[in-house]
């Protein structure tokens, strides 16, 4: 890229990064330091508030640079991640949103322990949620290093490197500062950037084919290679019956996955009642479907006015394919309007990338200090502040994301966050699902089934093509590949509910009928809600 793209781009992150520093500083000097603060901002936004905020958590970088890359150059199959990522929120609408918030205070943990042995069920529901957060970091630092080393006209490795580190670096200062607080109004106004941008960039398409969607169609599967098989399924799912179990895989773990992840869970706290955390998820959901409905848009056509090889030769993944689709349409390399689009595309998804690993930061050192420490500390001597080792378990969180991300950087985003997603469906649904809805249900079944489908999820990653045993591999040098499917969620989201039916069939626990009640009417009622 040229130097105006460069100086340009730049300008703008740094704009950014100073109006979000200044939202968490200022909050930092008018929080009263409490736990609720800290964890759920004080329970003080309104639904739409929280609904720009849950958006701007979940149109992440997987959404904006990913899921738009995998259309470019597998049509068809990429628009299925858009159907499974909108489809996940009737879950979380449905059978999520409004009872968590009645049984919970601040982490996935307070709703199953409710009415079981706290510590065993902490511990468990602590440490699936930190691994899912740390998969959906290793996604968020991929695209930002992803998208500095194309705004830094190469493929150096050494610029992806600081940038993953720079990213891991606010994001721990986001956190640390601000809490949910600073996170929240950093989400709401990377929504609206992202929103702006998406619009703009989409009627720009849409100009560029006199707004017809046919021939915006066509001529992306004309420039594809591929005709039209690149309009219809199988592309990169219909290859063999390999292939179309991980999609099937894929689908479950997207549609599943959302209800699981911790930063979503978090969210729901954040409002002051359960009829307004319901409305939170309409707000979304609306804010949602547009956003997904114009990525179709982007991804068909940046095949359609770069094509697929264009795409391919900036990032194999399909990571760019954004930043470039605006580069072109503002007028291609050289031009003014090129250089003013491509460096407001790569700012607003710079924006993306910090705004969301802020909110999955929170959301795990939430579950380290809340649920781990809380539980695995002595209880002898004096305790230290939850917040205090909140602050010091997101700089661990960053340094683990970080170092994951380097290591991930050839891998497309929004694939990684299908492997957190599969993870999240796997240990946190079903103990989620089972502690709200089972009467029987005990402290045994819900230590099996998050560590019955954690502990398989994990496993069948390592074991996986992802892993090693092709080109593409995180570690292409060896062979440890037993398992054929990229994404594990086919065999890992049932054994998670196996396992929770299993242990509490098996337990000699007698279930404990009045707390159960009291939680059925909690839940439904909001009667006793933090």
């Amino acid at each position: 890229m040229t130097g105006e793209h460069q100086t340009l781009a730049l300008l703008l992150f740094s704009a950014f990064v100073a109006v979000t520093l200044g939202i968490t500083t200022w909050v930092s000097r008018n929080r009263r330091g409490s736990a609720e603060e800290f964890y759920a901002g004080g329970r003080l936004f309104s639904p739409m508030e929280n609904g720009f905020a849950i958006a701007g958590d979940y149109m992440s970088a997987a959404s904006f640079l990913g899921v738009t890359g995998l259309i470019a150059l597998f049509g068809y199959d990429g628009l299925l991640y858009v159907v499974g990522f909108l489809v996940a929120w009737l879950v979380v609408l449905f059978l999520v949103a409004e009872l968590v918030r009645n049984c919970g205070r601040f982490t996935l943990a307070d709703v199953v322990a409710a009415r079981m042995r706290e510590r065993p069920v902490r511990i468990a529901a602590g440490t699936s949620s930190v691994t899912v957060s740390v998969l959906y970091l290793v996604a968020q630092m991929v695209g930002a290093g992803s998208l500095v080393a194309l705004l830094l006209g190469g493929t150096s490795d050494a610029a992806r490197a600081w940038t993953v580190i720079g990213v891991g670096a606010l994001m721990v200062i986001y956190v640390s500062l601000g809490g949910m607080r600073a996170t929240t109004w950093i989400q709401i106004v990377k929504a609206v950037l992202l929103l702006g941008g998406t619009i703009a960039l989409t009627a720009l398409v849409l100009m560029r084919f006199h707004g017809d969607l046919n021939r915006l169609l066509l001529t992306a599967a004309e420039r594809s290679g591929h005709g039209a098989a690149f309009l219809a399924p199988g592309l990169k799912y219909g290859g063999d019956w390999t292939a179309r179990f991980d999609f099937i895989s894929l689908g479950l773990a997207l549609v599943l996955g959302t209800a699981g992840l911790p930063h979503i869970l978090s969210r729901f706290y954040t409002v002051p009642t359960a009829r307004a955390a319901r409305r939170s998820v309409v707000w979304a959901v609306g804010l949602i479907g547009g956003f997904y409905l114009m990525t179709i848009v982007l991804g068909f056509g940046a095949a359609a006015v770069l094509g697929p090889d264009a795409v391919r030769g900036s990032n194999a993944a399909g990571n760019t394919a954004v930043p470039l689709l605006a580069l072109d349409l503002g007028g291609g390399a050289g031009s003014t309007g090129g250089t003013v689009l491509f460096a407001i595309v790569a700012a607003v998804a710079f924006a993306t990338i910090l705004a969301v690993v802020a909110g999955i930061t929170l959301a795990s050192s939430a579950s380290v200090a809340h649920d781990l420490y809380a539980s695995l500390r002595r209880r002898d001597g004096k305790p230290r502040s939850e917040v205090a080792v909140a602050r010091v378990a997101a700089v661990g969180v960053g340094v683990v994301a970080i170092a994951l991300g380097l290591l991930a950087r050839d891998l497309n985003v929004a694939f990684l966050v299908g492997l957190a997603f599969a993870v999240a469906a796997s240990a946190n649904l079903p103990v989620l699902l089972y502690s709200l809805f089972w009467r029987g249900f005990t402290t045994r079944g819900a230590v099996w089934a998050v560590y019955g489908g954690l502990v398989p999820a994990v496993v069948l990653v390592v074991l996986s093509p992802v892993v090693s045993g092709s080109p593409d591999s995180l570690f292409p040098g060896i062979d440890l590949q037993c398992f054929p499917l990229q994404n594990p969620g086919l065999v890992s989201i049932p054994l998670g509910f196996l396992a929770g039916w299993l242990g509490t069939v098996t337990s000699t626990e007698v279930p404990d009928e009045a707390k159960h009640a009291e939680t059925e009417v909690r839940s439904l009622t909001g009667a006793g809600a933090a």
